[in-house]
């Protein structure tokens, strides 16, 4: 099994009706998804609207998530502040998680010498395993392979790669000229199949909220050869792929949406996402139908 394992979701935060983080509603939905298939949860990732969060909210959601399940919590403790990313996963740390997410610092655009120092600061800091979390479109900076490559083989507890950077033939390189075990998670849904094929070993999803089975019954599938099975499952998962983000709802509106339909009380995006558009929740529900009437 991988380090944390093959299916996890990047965790919503719930907000009450007041906009406040509601850290029972996130412990019920983390329980959820455990009893869906998740073999491990990432809090407060981009999906968990990280840069809406004070320091204290994340400390909070990290230790109720810890509280709530018996799968390996993975604490997004993202920044482009290098010091700040140190303290936080020192104090998550302390609150019993079992590993961290490192972004890719964004808004500065650092040359890869200091992306790499960046993440080598993390390591050396904090010896928990930590996740870098390599998303270009989000950050503006793609993490050379070079540097994967360098931390893969130097850095015993930087572990592997949520990789959203969307090119597999890449990927299928880097995984090529790294210790067999580190490990890259597809970061972006729609490429989990084709990641798999080479050579990945999970994904920390979206919209794997609610494709938990799915997703269960996809890997399991690819395990044991039967790819025909792999590549019916995620067809069927297409629409749920193409539903999770767009222009007019970003990542995480169109998930908080559909998990409202499912009767979660996750509430709306604090802003800058702000509410969901009209007519969302409605499409939410065809989405759901459709996949349950696909699953037979």
């Amino acid at each position: 099994m991988p380090h944390f394992g093959r299916i996890l979701s990047a965790l919503v935060t719930p907000f009450d009706a007041a906009g406040a983080v509601d850290y029972d509603e996130a412990q019920r939905l983390a329980r959820h998804l455990v009893g869906e298939g998740h073999d491990g949860l990432v809090v407060c990732g981009t999906t968990g609207e990280s840069p809406t969060l004070t320091d204290d909210e994340k400390l909070g959601m990290f230790a109720a998530v810890v509280e709530a399940v018996d799968v390996p919590v993975v604490a997004g403790t993202v920044g482009y502040n290098t010091h700040h990313a140190i303290d936080l996963s020192q104090q998550a740390a302390k609150l019993g998680v079992h590993g961290i997410l490192s972004l890719c610092p964004f808004y500065s655009r650092p040359s890869q010498t200091g992306i790499e120092a960046h993440f080598r600061a993390i390591a050396d800091a904090c010896d928990l395993p930590q996740l870098i979390y390599d998303i270009p479109i989000r950050t503006g900076r793609k993490v050379s392979s070079d540097v994967l490559i360098r931390l893969a083989r130097d850095v015993p507890n930087i572990v592997g790669v949520k990789d959203a950077a969307s090119d597999p033939a890449e990927t299928a390189r880097v995984i090529a000229a790294t210790p067999d075990d580190f490990e890259f998670y597809s970061g972006d849904d729609k490429l989990t199949l084709p990641f798999l094929s080479v050579g990945a070993v999970g994904v920390v999803g979206v919209a794997t909220h609610w494709t938990g089975p799915d997703h269960v019954e996809m890997f399991d599938a690819w395990e044991r050869g039967d790819i025909g099975t792999a590549q019916r499952v995620n067809r069927r998962l297409l629409e749920s792929f193409a539903f999770e983000t767009g222009d007019d709802a970003p990542n995480p509106i169109p998930t908080k949406a559909m998990m409202r339909t499912l009767g979660f009380g996750v509430g709306e995006c604090r802003l800058p996402l702000g509410p969901a558009p009209a007519g969302l929740e409605a499409r939410a529900r065809e989405v759901w139908a459709n996949l349950v009437s696909a699953r037979g």
